[in-house]
């Protein structure tokens, strides 16, 4: 047998990374990058907004091999709305390398919806050459525990059958579902912020709104041995049908209408502290979903990076700031449409 023959002719595997905003995935990616063990893996990262914070923070990883040109940053549209645009181009480019990945591992937006995205390996240039080796889909615990991402269909029944005119639908419990949906393994992620009893009820919901044998893993800080989570050879872009979406009888189309995001430069902060509590003190006051990205701090060499879901926030400085350059930073801003984005901006100018 003619072994580089066949490896050749072999499908490059896909891996799906989804989840919602700030559940972990990029925090899940660079723990895969950084225990590769040689294979050679490809991300493409895409994000809801125009600045790319997460591919910036994937290149920030130091991990000894991840270069560059292995991350390919997609932020002018969410993948499962701008298949042919990007996402083709994209994977088509990556496989004609003179050197092609052996694994490439997609980072889709907080609020894409995966199944779109498995129909675009059905497209004659890439269906041959790549297939769905799983979706992944990672679950923010602690705010899944608060019902953050979840509706109550008793009580959603017990209000249309008081007022049949209302309209009860949930964007962000109708998104987690079809993430779910999708997926051939669950990450149920920062179990360490979760009592057990808190993780066995969420696991237990999980479970229970799937329709199928799904394998969930419990991680802290995405802490997931990369051997469990590529190499599930489940053929996904074949078993579309094991997946339903909210979005099934509309050709699996969707809008992002019921979302919106901004970006908002960050002048030089005065202290970690007081940055982290007006950030806080703005998700509360504005039902902020998510917030990431970097500012400076007087007196500081290195910047801050800044990840907020809700009004929990963690923080880090992860690289120098450019002698030369501005000491300013940006923030991105993910809410439910109807943000009041001039009173978050005028809280964050400078004093």
């Amino acid at each position: 047998m003619n072994t580089s023959a066949t490896t050749a002719r072999a499908k490059v595997p896909v891996t799906v990374i989804t989840g919602f905003l700030g559940a972990g995935k990029t925090t899940l990616l660079r723990h895969v990058l950084a225990n590769a063990k040689g294979k050679r893996i490809a991300i493409v990262v895409n994000e809801f907004g125009t600045l790319g914070i997460d591919g910036d923070t994937l290149r920030a990883c130091g991990v000894e091999g991840c270069t560059d040109e292995d991350i390919v940053e997609l932020t002018n549209g969410c993948l499962c709305c701008t298949v042919a645009d990007d996402f083709l181009p994209t994977m088509e480019a990556l496989l004609d390398r003179a050197t092609p990945p052996d694994h490439i591992v997609i980072e889709t937006s907080g609020l894409a919806l995966p199944k779109p995205l498995l129909k675009a390996f059905g497209w004659p240039t890439i269906r041959t050459r790549m297939t769905v080796d799983g979706v992944v889909t990672v679950v923010d615990g602690p705010a899944v525990e608060a019902g953050r991402f979840a509706d109550d269909p008793a009580e959603v029944a017990r209000q249309q059958a008081a007022d049949p005119s209302l309209d009860h639908d949930n964007p962000l419990a109708e998104v987690y579902e079809d993430q779910l949906l999708c997926a051939d393994l669950v990450v149920l992620n920062k179990t360490d912020l979760m009592t057990p009893a808190q993780a066995d009820g969420v696991e237990a919901a999980i479970r229970a709104e799937i329709p199928r044998a799904v394998k969930v893993v419990r991680a802290t800080d995405g802490q997931v041995d990369p051997a469990v989570l590529l190499g599930l050879d489940a053929a996904a872009e074949d078993d579309l049908a094991a997946r339903p979406s909210h979005h099934d009888a509309e050709g699996g189309e969707h809008e992002h209408d019921d979302f919106e995001s901004f970006v908002l430069p960050i002048p030089e902060q005065d202290s970690v502290e007081g940055f982290i509590a007006n950030l806080k003190k703005l998700a509360e006051q504005h039902d902020i979903l998510r917030m990431k990205g970097y500012a400076t701090v007087r007196g500081k060499a290195m910047r801050l990076a800044v990840q907020g879901v809700g009004s929990r926030f963690r923080h880090q400085f992860d690289q120098p700031v450019p002698k030369d350059g501005p000491r300013t930073g940006n923030l991105v801003v993910i809410g439910q449409k109807g943000l009041d984005q001039a009173a978050i901006a005028a809280a964050l100018a400078p004093g």
